[in-house]
Parts: C-alpha cells; structure tokens; sequence
C-alpha cells in the first residue's frame, strides 16, 4: 500500500550527510512506490514560537506570518513523517528546535503517524545522540496513536560529506523502502 511521506530535513548544509541520508531514504521509499516529499527547513522562512497562545483561541492559526503553517498542513497529510538533523551539542540543530516548537499550533491534528529519525555527528561515543533522541521523542509521544518506526545513527561522520561510503546510507535506504 503507497503512503504518503513527508523528510524533514533541518541541515544548514545542502547535500551535507544528514540531508544526504534524506535523499537515500527517500530514495527507497520511491521505489517501494510511496509519495514522497522533502521538505529543507534551511530553505524556509521561520520564526520562533513566540508561546502567545494566539493559535489556542484560534483554531490552529499562528499570529505569526512565515512559511511553516505550509509544512504543518504536509505533516498533517502525511502518513510517515522522517526528521533528520545534525547534532550539536548532543542536541537537534536550532533548525529542528524551531520547527518542533512551531508544531504547538497543530499538535493536536497530527495523529497516528510513523517518524523515523536521521541522525547525524562527528563523535562516535555510545551515548551521542541519547539527548537528540529524547527531544524527537518528546514530540512524537505528544501525537496521538503516532509510533517510532526506526533511528538511524549516522555517528563518526567527522566530515560534512562522505557518508554514502557508510553503512548508514544503506539503512536509511532500507528504512525508506521497507516503509
């Protein structure tokens, strides 16, 4: 059965090894004959959540004027939801914090959904990603019926590029195929 998916993609860096194990998932996905969409946040106009509570007094809508209300609507629509992000600071990239704190406005409306993570960093350690993963966690376990469908942890990757020579590429491939 095709599904409808939508890559979130919060690198600052085009082609940079998160985006580029975007571009691999999305890749499987295809030829397991899904819709896919990638959406790069870096290409958006997005503001922080301002915490006004505009949105709660009126259905859903941000008193603020940028192009995420265009994602949310996606989002809504999408059966299988992939963030991928960098990690700095043992944290996502101040791009996927905003996006995740924007969402506020439509929480409620993004139900039963299957999200995958990509993760990517320099560091290697066992416990590098454990806080980037809590954060994507504390989303997905606020949307109703939604479920964690797989991690790829993209770690050692040192340099922006490089990684399609790692097994990493190969995973996010098999997870956008088996989707």
């Amino acid at each position: 059965m095709s599904k409808k998916i939508l890559v979130i993609s919060s690198s600052p860096r085009k082609g940079a090894n998160s985006d580029t194990l975007c571009d691999e998932f999305i890749r499987g996905a295809k030829e397991a004959g899904h819709e896919v969409e990638k959406v790069a946040l870096r290409d958006l106009k997005i503001h922080p959540c301002f915490a006004c509570y505009y949105c709660a007094s009126h259905t859903d809508e941000c008193v603020q004027n940028d192009d995420i209300p265009q994602v949310m609507l996606k989002m809504e629509h999408a059966d299988v939801v992939v963030l991928a992000t960098p990690v700095y600071f043992y944290s996502v990239s101040a791009q996927m914090k905003m996006f995740i704190d924007r969402t506020m406005a439509r929480w409620r409306n993004f139900k039963n959904k299957e999200f995958y993570y990509i993760l990517t960093s320099g560091e290697d350690e066992p416990n590098t990603m454990d806080t980037t993963v809590a954060c994507l966690r504390g989303l997905v376990d606020s949307l109703e019926g939604s479920i964690e469908k797989g991690i790829v942890y993209g770690k050692g990757l040192d340099k922006p590029w490089g990684v399609l020579s790692k097994p990493y590429a190969q995973q996010a491939y098999n997870y956008g195929k088996n989707a």
